[in-house]
């Protein structure tokens, strides 16, 4: 399998260069030459299998060549084996028509754990080959920073900086980042906001001299990799429901587009999939955009689901670049638009084209709260303020004769205060969590400036 940029005027590379270079040379995201096909009889093969088993099927046309299958079946299996329910990704029924499936069942809580754990595994597995060292750079917007960083501690051939925006992530996100002391790792509170720190990251990928000298990396899900462990959770949930011979929908709490982004990967790759829902919370720009069809940035305004508090989707690039046929010029003229004026019209027949496949939804601070106390009256689910909006979303996307399933992204004590508020009840930590508060905290504040994060990097490492 080869690798493509978006933008195409990057070196076509091979899945170990491409989990390694993270961002494309050219400023685009890298996605694969061609999508692995499977048929329905594959599909019915992947009956019986376990979580491990049917994303090592799923996943390994992506690395073929690169990373012998047993090897590659180690790697996955030891990525799953420490996640806390025996069926890794388990999938609950809400109502007659509509289904959960709980994705915060990893060591952080959050859906990030499912690509990120077999991420650092394949950082650690291809370095020690190469007898390379990396330095991974990563914004998050709450839940990707604690994720990678357990992914990626005390591995001897990584460091990792992780950006976030300071004051505008919970506080339960920020301390399973910032209470790790391994000496790799390397925590960055960022006076500005969650689209501040990834321009940031950006900005030092395009850095080429920066970039060379310290062999930056990315596990942002600008790196296929995530993409690529994430498509396998969608294969999960629909065998279990009856797929191939039953076709349904997802619905999926959208902030970088990542998530949704590796179910449309998993519906070209032949799962039978008939549609996405995007939540939105107040920072909407997804849904106006699949709404009107002109995609306009506003300012981003905290929430009570910060990890969705995003105006730039990045990888909504990927999806664009389907639209596109593979026109990096033309995609690389309408991104530079967007940034330039802070607004973009794709074309009515790429809007249309991507209004086959995706639909969306947008819930305030007000809205999520009653979303989290009417499922938790009506089901019993106790739902975080992201995962909710996903349910929220696939409850009013219309198709009520269409099994919904709806993915829940945090565990709930990730965001104790909007809980309770809404519900009326504390969620607890697991107890693997539960000295949380009571660990010590290590970080730097640094302003936004591009400058004083990049020599801040520079002496660490020095």
């Amino acid at each position: 399998m080869q690798y493509v940029s978006t933008r195409g005027k990057a070196p076509v590379l091979s899945f170990d260069d491409v989990l390694l270079t993270g961002l494309a040379r050219d400023g685009g995201l890298y996605l694969p030459e061609s999508w692995p096909q499977f048929s329905a009889d594959d599909i019915r093969d992947l009956r019986g299998l376990s979580y491990a088993q049917m994303a090592v099927k799923v996943m390994y046309p992506f690395v073929e060549g690169c990373i012998p299958l047993d090897d590659f079946t180690g790697l996955v299996e030891d990525a799953y084996k420490e996640f806390g329910h025996p069926a890794v990704a388990p999938l609950k029924q809400l109502d007659s028509d509509q289904w959960v499936m709980e994705l915060f069942h990893g060591p952080t809580l959050a859906f990030k754990d499912y690509a990120l754990q077999l991420l650092g595994r394949l950082f650690d597995y291809t370095l020690k080959k190469r007898g390379e060292h990396v330095t991974i750079v990563g914004a998050t917007s709450g839940d990707t920073g604690s994720a990678a960083i357990e992914a990626c501690r005390d591995r001897e051939c990584i460091d990792i900086f992780i950006m976030h925006p300071k004051g505008r992530v919970s506080d339960v996100q920020r301390r399973q980042m910032t209470t790790v002391q391994s000496e790799n790792v390397h925590n960055i509170a960022v006076e500005g906001t969650f689209d501040d720190c990834q321009d940031a990251v950006k900005a030092m990928f395009n850095d080429m001299d920066f970039r060379d000298k310290y062999n930056l990396s990315a596990v942002n899900s600008i790196n296929w990799a995530r993409i690529m462990a994430q498509i396998a959770y969608y294969f999960w949930a629909a065998v279990q429901l009856g797929a191939p011979e039953r076709s349904m929908r997802f619905s999926v709490p959208t902030g970088n587009f990542g998530n949704v982004f590796a179910g449309y990967c998993a519906k070209k790759m032949g799962l039978p999939i008939d549609g996405f829902i995007i939540g939105s919370n107040r920072n909407d720009i997804l849904t106006r955009y699949f709404q009107t069809g002109v995609m306009k940035m506003e300012t981003v305004e905290p929430s009570l689901s910060p990890s969705m508090d995003i105006q730039i989707s990045s990888n909504f690039e990927r999806l664009l670049a389907q639209v596109y046929d593979k026109d990096g010029s033309a995609l690389t003229q309408a991104l530079a638009e967007f940034r330039d004026t802070g607004e973009v019209d794709f074309g009515e027949t790429r809007w249309k084209a991507m209004c086959a496949d995706f639909s969306a939804q947008r819930f305030d601070d007000a809205q999520t709260k009653d979303a989290i106390q009417s499922f938790y009256k009506n089901t019993g689910e106790l739902l975080d303020p992201h995962s909710v909006i996903g349910c929220a979303a696939a409850r009013d996307g219309g198709k009520v004769d269409a099994v919904t399933v709806s993915l829940a992204t945090a565990h709930p004590a990730k965001f104790p205060a909007a809980v309770k508020e809404a519900s009326g009840i504390h969620p607890d930590l697991p107890e693997r969590l539960s000295d949380l508060f009571d660990r010590p905290e290590r970080f730097d504040v640094l302003a936004n400036d591009l400058g004083q994060i990049q020599s801040y990097i520079e002496k660490t490492l020095a």
